[in-house]
């Protein structure tokens, strides 16, 4: 499609879109092409696989039965998170 700069300043945006839809738009000045509105490609996107290797560490023993018994013991048997065997506390007023 060809259309004169005129049109093309009133429907830019009409303009653009056909452009990046994959239609050919080209801007003429006194009837003889001058631009073409071309849709610029996609930046890809770097992959962040591997972006912590080397910065990060965990434990060898991260999911043992050891450490897991006393992440247990830390939620069963703290303050923090009485169980339903524990006394109600009364309020101080």
């Amino acid at each position: 499609m060809q259309v004169n700069i005129h049109y093309a300043k009133t429907h830019l945006s009409k303009l653009i879109e056909q452009a990046e839809n994959g239609e050919e738009v080209v801007l003429a000045r006194n009837g003889k092409p001058a631009v073409a509105l071309v849709p610029v490609p996609a930046k890809k996107r770097k992959t962040l696989l591997g972006a912590l290797k080397g910065k990060m560490w965990i434990s060898d023993d991260f999911n043992s039965p050891e450490t897991n018994k006393e992440i247990e013991d830390l939620f069963l048997n703290s303050s923090l998170f009485p169980g339903p065997s524990s006394k109600p506390r009364k309020k101080s007023a």
